[in-house]
């Protein structure tokens, strides 16, 4: 799309009162963004559900709504940003397919959003070891298991950074959707991720530069962290909160959403059990979960032949260990002590010696599992 119909857009996007859905609906009826914003009151007043009050708005905005678009454009032009209408055939396909999708999203990086595996991971700004361990250990897992999804999340605290994080860490890609404009990285302490993302995937937005910080755009991006994706994996939520909303969005586009269970009582995982126990999310625990729910299909890899690497550079007692740890994922040392009939004291040496070989990863409350 030129920088001329581009504009149109843009200014469609700022015009007070026009969402997305009207914006679509303008379009179609007028058919271009160019000729909604050159249409006068009276041509836009016969448009159905544009009463006389709407017509005259859209008609008094046009020209500032014009000319904070050409500024738009020079600050796209000059900070190399991509832009994709939802009538261009590389907007992303799984967006487009939801009526509230932006007629404009702004992106910072190089990313296919048409690849075959998205996801989405939400959760709490206020995480826990429980669901940061989780969300590292399911994204290792996806990665170990061959797949190489896009991790789609919403660069906040907690869950969010730790998603990105663990994509990165695991060389997959990842898509950072903000609540603001691409001008300014919120919070600014992520700002270091930001830039990896932007060299490994994209930082997104439908906001243009110079929004200003507000609690509804932040309720409004998660329509796109749904959109954007197959489905939405909520690892911890109170009984209220962003990651519900965004849940309650991917249901109502009909996508499958999957939450990670915690313990009866545990405030932080009262939104994950209740979607569960309402059925209304798939349990997930381990990434197995996400490609039966998904129907993925594991891809052939060399995962088992480095763990059997692994395995036969052991000693007897590490091997017990690696074999117990394989099957069960996460065990207490006390568990592990039982099993393998060898002494907490010894044990415990046995497990450092395992860390220092990056084999094993010592977890809170005296739990270990394998180092993804």
């Amino acid at each position: 799309m030129g920088p001329d119909e581009l504009k149109y857009y843009i200014a469609l996007t700022l015009t007070p009162g026009v969402g997305s859905i009207l914006a679509k609906r303008l379009i179609a009826y007028c058919g271009s963004a160019q000729a909604v914003l050159t249409s006068t009151r009276g041509m836009l007043q016969k448009i159905p559900g544009i009463g006389s009050v709407l017509a005259s708005e859209l008609a008094a905005q046009q020209q500032q709504a014009l000319k904070q678009a050409e500024q738009e454009l020079l600050f796209i032009e000059k900070n190399k940003i991509k832009t994709y209408c939802y009538c261009d055939n590389d907007y992303p396909e799984r967006l487009r397919h939801c009526e509230d999708s932006p007629i404009v999203l702004f992106a910072k990086g190089n990313i296919d959003f048409n690849r075959t595996k998205f996801l989405s991971v939400v959760g709490t700004r206020q995480a826990t070891p429980y669901g940061q361990m989780n969300c590292e250990k399911i994204i290792g897992q996806l990665a170990e298991r061959g797949h190489q999804p896009v991790i789609v999340s919403g660069l906040a605290y907690g869950i969010d950074i730790c998603a990105h994080r663990a994509a990165l860490q695991n060389k997959l890609d990842t898509v950072a959707v903000m609540a603001t404009g691409l001008d300014k990285i919120y919070p600014s302490s992520h700002l270091a991720t930001a830039r990896q993302i932007v060299e490994h995937g994209a930082c997104v937005s439908d906001f243009v530069s110079n929004t200003l910080l507000d609690r509804k755009n932040f309720l409004k991006r998660n329509r796109i962290i749904a959109g954007l994706s197959d489905a939405t994996l909520i690892i911890e939520s109170r009984i209220k909160g962003g990651a519900l909303v965004t849940a309650d969005i991917a249901m109502s586009y009909n996508r499958d959403v999957l939450a990670v269970p915690g313990r009866v009582g545990d405030l932080a995982s009262e939104g994950c059990n209740a979607l569960i126990k309402q059925n209304k999310a798939a349990l997930a625990e381990t990434a197995a979960d996400i490609e039966y729910v998904l129907g993925w299909e594991q891809p052939t890899g060399n995962a088992p032949a480095k763990q059997m690497t692994l395995f036969n550079d052991l000693a007897d007692e590490e091997k017990q260990i690696f074999t117990i740890l394989k099957e069960q994922d996460t065990v207490g040392i006390d568990a592990l002590s039982y099993r393998t009939n060898i002494a907490i004291g010894r044990l415990s040496a046995l497990l450092l010696q395992m860390e220092f070989k990056d084999i094993v990863k010592n977890l809170p409350g005296k739990q270990y599992t394998l180092k993804k």
